[in-house]
């Protein structure tokens, strides 16, 4: 038997009636309500972006978990139904799932918002489950049903399902931090594609393959079936290779699987192109919506697929933030638009007279709908001037908002007339209600979310108005970029009316929110905002708010000294202070005793230089990390290092040798970068800075003889080479001499305390280090002096890393007989005049040459005696 109303599916065949029973309907009607509860939750979230920094994170996954989850379980499992041509699953086993599935999003999603890991955990949990058991109901269905042409389809949402569980497992890392910041680009990519392209692409390729020739009336091509398969071949392997590339930061399989997952999109575009007649569509709305939806999500992938071979996955990162727009709004929104344009009328009518009016109600205005809704689709997504992207949003919100109060008619007329069926048939009427009243109450719950962001966010004159004590006012430019926050400690006396100068220089959004206290709203790249805490008497925390951020270690303490101790934040960390790098850093003190005894099985870094190595080409691989050193007796200090010292080894060779260097970051938190001044080439690709886990090969030719400063060539460069990140290449001129012994010595300022606080940087930018040091550590060679003998030839190579102060280099009771400075000699051994210092302007570098007359002790000294009286001292133990 066969409804009156059923329509012909795209293969020629009917759906069997018993899909048209009152509870089946009621099902889809209690679906419908919670998609659109969840529709109408994203936007009123997305509305609310300006007050509520998290709102925009809340939208997406409002949108995606909430709406088009929900409508994917019920739909799939109907289609799967009809295109294997078998049982449907018991009703009370689907409503538990997809109960579960809602449940468990709002677990996720109230997790996330109130900072709860538990329950952020907890809600994946259920939700995973929810969505394992509709897998195996999907693959079940298969298993002794009787197919179809379109069997194959259903092949598309087990993979879609399989998708969405690896998605939301990759989610609860980034959201609870388990990852690390060192992997959360590339799995935080891996998931928005497992996401967008996996659950919601794949099945609504899949899907097409159907509604597509049924919205146009039209018998499906002969060759769909095959096409099928072969674009879920290209599509899921495509995906599959991408997100293992994303999560293993290896750019080039992503890039190649996105290139498979663009083709298997051409090959649907194509099939679907030529399936068009001149004919009039049983639905012409639906179908407009339907093929703009696939033109964006082809525009979508094809700029993806760019961006991955452009640049690396850091930019990648910031830069997909413009297709948010075009898969969120222009695919998914439109696909929705488009299946529920088409299939509501049907499911909800009980004969064609009132589909027909259904139909209509919906299709109001579609083409003044469509054309605005793409519109703000391309202004959102293209690079224009803030206002364009503003108009965008709002168009497309409008268009969207048109279409819910047109479904909002229908649930209410087609829910009329299933209630007058369902009495007459004496069918139980708590589906329709349970799916109204979960509505009802997520509306409401809508406008609560809406309402909220007074408390999180805050305005310029909210923000300034926190403030208003009478303490010594202080204003501290704080960073955002890179997830992390620069300083990432702050230091201030109690009492102080501390204000912070908030600055996002990503082009992914950030915000900061204080501790009991004032909060940024989302700032954009170039937005600033200024928070004025008012008198500080209690340390506390500050971080951004966006889900994962806080626990990848975008997090800033703010310490209240007190009689010359620190007092820790008090947050819900409860952490002790920590220093740029995220390890907890142990106290120093403001002096230093240089008479003090270096600590047991400490060495000294040795002076002594290598002779070049043979060849003419020389490899080298630095490793950036950071790493404790003891840069004074008895003192260490967590510095950022090149190799695991600072300063970083010594690379020596001749004019024209070719050095080929792989700088590997393996900081776990930031970004770094090289520059090695003895090259020539162009900085933009060669000096980049490359993120935690990557890797940059540097390769020049030494065209000059010198002693040259290598460093960190990531901004701000005061820090990382003041922490640091610097070394010496020696290039020998050609015809240099062979001596007794050749030492290398790297002046350089010692910065105690916290690498990137307050304090230090307060230090660099004054130029009032704790300590003038050689080869990174203060007295080293007075506690373990150089060794030679009388008579013997030594040369001194010395290279002045700053990061501010040059040097004026002396050795007691000697002459310097040659002096080649800046790749020239001043003075040769042929001459008859002397020298007696070597003097050096930061980031210059010479050597000077010199024969001890007798066995004695000799000290080398940097001569501006307040270095050399604060550690630029040592020694030259001289025998007979």
């Amino acid at each position: 038997m066969h409804s009156k109303n059923d329509e012909p599916a795209a293969d020629g065949t009917r759906p069997p009636s018993r899909f048209k029973a009152s509870g089946q309907r009621g099902r889809h009607l209690a679906a419908h309500a919670l998609t659109a509860a969840w529709a109408v939750l994203a936007l009123l979230a997305a509305s609310a972006q300006q007050t509520l920094p998290v709102a925009r994170w809340l939208a997406i996954h409002l949108f995606l978990l909430g709406a088009a989850t929900t409508a994917i379980v019920v739909w799939s499992e109907h289609f799967a139904v009809a295109m294997l041509h078998t049982r449907l699953p018991d009703r009370r086993w689907s409503n538990g799932r997809l109960a579960g599935v809602n449940i468990g999003v709002v677990g996720v999603l109230t997790g996330v918002w109130t900072d709860l890991p538990v329950l952020t955990g907890a809600g994946c949990a259920l939700l995973v489950t929810g969505i394992t058991a509709h897998l195996v109901v999907l693959v079940r269905m298969g298993r002794g049903a009787l197919g179809g042409r379109l069997a194959p389809i259903a092949d598309y949402y087990r993979a879609a399902a399989a998708a969405l569980i690896v998605g939301a497992v990759l989610g609860w890392l980034l959201a609870t931090g388990k990852a690390g910041p060192q992997h959360y680009t590339g799995l935080k990519l891996a998931h928005v594609h497992v996401t967008l392209l996996g659950w919601i692409g794949l099945p609504v390729l899949g899907t097409l393959f159907m509604l597509w020739p049924t919205v146009l009336g039209v018998r499906m091509a002969e060759r769909t079936t095959r096409l099928a398969r072969r674009v879920l071949l290209l599509t899921g392997g495509g995906l599959l290779t991408a997100v293992a590339g994303l999560a293993g930061d290896r750019r080039p399989a992503a890039a190649v699987g996105m290139a498979l997952y663009a083709a298997g999109v051409a090959v649907t575009g194509h099939l679907f192109a030529r399936t068009v007649r001149r004919r009039p569509a049983i639905s012409a709305a639906a179908a407009w919506m339907l093929a703009a939806a696939l033109a964006w999500l082809a525009v979508g992938v094809v700029v993806d697929l760019g961006l991955l071979v452009a640049g690396p996955l850091a930019q990648v990162q910031d830069d997909i933030g413009s297709l948010i727009p075009v898969l969120l709004v222009g695919l998914v929104a439109q696909v929705l638009v488009g299946a529920l344009t088409y299939l509501l009328p049907i499911v909800l009518s009980s004969g064609p007279k009132e589909r027909a009016a259904l139909r209509a109600m919906l299709e109001r205005y579609w083409p003044l709908r469509l054309t605005v809704l793409n519109l703000g689709v391309a202004l959102s997504a293209l690079p224009l001037p803030h206002p364009a992207g503003t108009a965008g949003a709002l168009l497309a919100g409008t268009a969207g908002a048109a279409f819910l109060a047109l479904v909002v008619s229908v649930l209410v007329r087609g829910g009329r007339g299933l209630l007058r069926e369902a009495g007459r048939a004496g069918v139980a009427r708590r589906p329709v209600l349970w799916g109204t009243a979960a509505g009802a109450v997520l509306t409401v719950l809508a406008v609560l979310v809406a309402n909220s962001g007074g408390g999180a966010g805050g305005s310029d004159v909210a923000s300034r108005a926190a403030g208003g004590g009478s303490g010594a006012g202080r204003t501290v430019a704080v960073t955002l970029a890179d997830m992390r926050i620069r300083p990432a400690r702050i230091e201030v006396a109690a009492g102080t009316d501390l204000r912070l100068k908030v600055t996002n220089t990503n082009a992914q959004r950030h915000d900061l929110k204080v501790e009991n206290g004032p909060a940024t709203p989302m700032l954009a790249k170039g937005d600033s905002r200024v928070l004025d805490l008012g008198p500080v008497t209690a340390g506390r925390q500050a971080w951004c708010t966006l889900p994962g951020h806080r626990a990848a270690g975008m997090t800033l303490d703010i310490v209240v000294k007190k009689g010359g101790t620190a007092t820790a934040g008090t947050g819900r960390t409860g952490h002790m202070p920590t220093g740029h790098d995220g390890h907890m850093q142990a106290a120093t003190t403001d002096g230093l005793d240089l008479s003090a005894d270096f600590s047991t099985g400490w060495q000294p870094r040795t002076a002594d230089l290598a002779p070049a190595p043979g060849g003419t080409v020389h490899r080298a691989e630095l490793h950036a990390a950071h790493t404790e050193i003891e840069v004074a007796p008895g003192v260490k200090q967590r510095m950022w290092t090149f190799g695991g010292t600072a300063p970083g080894p010594t690379l020596h060779g001749r004019v024209g040798d070719v050095f080929e260097v792989t700088l590997v970051n393996d900081d776990t938190v930031m970004g770094h970068g090289i520059d090695f001044h003895a090259g020539s080439l162009a900085p933009d690709t060669s000096m980049r800075t490359i993120q935690p886990g990557e890797r940059l090969v540097y390769r020049f030719r030494a065209e000059r003889a010198g002693a040259w400063l290598y460093h960190c060539s990531t901004a701000p460069m005061l820090q990382h080479m003041g922490n640091g990140m610097y070394g010496a290449v020696i290039i020998d001129p050609p015809g240099l001499k062979k001596v007794d012994h050749a030492y290398v010595l790297v002046s350089s300022e010692l910065y105690l305390g916290t690498p990137g606080s307050t304090a230090q940087v307060t230090k660099m930018r004054q130029d009032t280090p704790d300590a003038w040091v050689f080869n990174g550590v203060a007295d080293q060679y007075t506690q373990r002096p150089l060794k030679a003998k009388a008579g013997e030839r030594a040369r001194f190579w010395v290279v002045a890393a700053g990061p501010s102060d040059g040097i004026a280099f002396h050795i007691v009771g000697t002459v310097f007989d040659t002096v080649y400075k800046e790749g020239a000699y001043l003075l040769r051994p042929d001459r008859s005049g002397g020298a007696q210092v070597l003097d050096l302007g930061t980031a210059q570098g010479g050597f000077v040459e010199t024969t001890f007359p007798e066995a004695g002790h000799y000290a080398f000294v940097d001569h501006d005696m307040r270095h050399a009286e604060a550690g630029a001292h040592g020694m030259v133990e001289v025998s007979g």
